[in-house]
C-alpha cells in the first residue's frame, strides 16, 4: 500500500470504538439523564452508583480504544485526513479527561449520597454532572464524525 492511499485497517479500527463510545454516551445523554429525573432520589442515586461501577470498566476501555485508534489513524494517514483523525484523537481525550476529572468526582459523591443522603446543594452539583456528560457526549460524537469523514473523503483529499 502507498503512503497516500487511505489506510483501510487503521479507519476500520478507528470507527468501531469511536462509534460504539458515542452511541454510548448519546444513549446515556438521550435516555439515562431523563430516566434520572424521572424517579424517586432514592432510585437515583442506587441505580447511579450501581451503573457507574459497571461503566467504569467499559467506557474507560471504549475512550483509551478510541484515542489509541484515532491516533495509530493520524499516524497512517497525510493531508486532511491526519488533521481529521488527530483532531478525533484530542476530542477522545477530551472525552477522557471531561470524565475523569468531572464526571468521576461527582460519581463519587453520588455514591454516599446513596448510603447517607444527598447534601442541600444536590441539584447544582446534579446538574454539573448532566453538563460534563453532555460536554463529554459532544466530544464523542465529534470525534466519530471525523473518523467517518476521514472514511468518506475520496482518496485524493489523503494527500497534502
Amino acid at each position: 500500500m502507498r503512503i497516500a492511499e487511505r489506510p483501510l485497517l487503521a479507519r476500520a479500527f478507528a470507527l468501531l470504538p469511536a462509534g460504539l463510545l458515542a452511541g454510548a454516551f448519546g444513549y446515556g445523554a438521550v435516555n439515562v439523564v431523563y430516566a434520572f429525573r424521572r424517579v424517586p432520589l432514592d432510585v437515583r442515586f442506587t441505580f447511579h452508583t450501581a451503573l457507574m461501577s459497571v461503566n467504569g470498566v467499559v467506557m474507560q476501555s471504549l475512550m483509551g480504544l478510541t484515542i489509541l485508534s484515532t491516533l495509530v489513524l493520524a499516524i497512517r494517514s497525510t493531508g486532511r485526513l491526519r488533521v481529521l483523525a488527530a483532531t478525533a484523537s484530542a476530542l477522545a481525550v477530551a472525552a477522557f479527561l471531561i470524565t475523569r476529572l468531572g464526571n468521576v468526582p461527582i460519581n463519587q459523591k453520588i455514591k454516599v449520597w446513596a448510603i447517607s443522603g444527598p447534601p442541600a446543594d444536590y441539584a447544582d452539583i446534579l446538574g454539573r454532572w448532566e453538563a460534563f456528560h453532555f460536554a463529554r457526549t459532544a466530544c464523542a460524537l465529534v470525534a466519530f464524525l471525523l473518523v467517518v469523514a476521514t472514511t468518506l473523503l475520496p482518496a485524493k483529499e489523503a494527500r497534502p
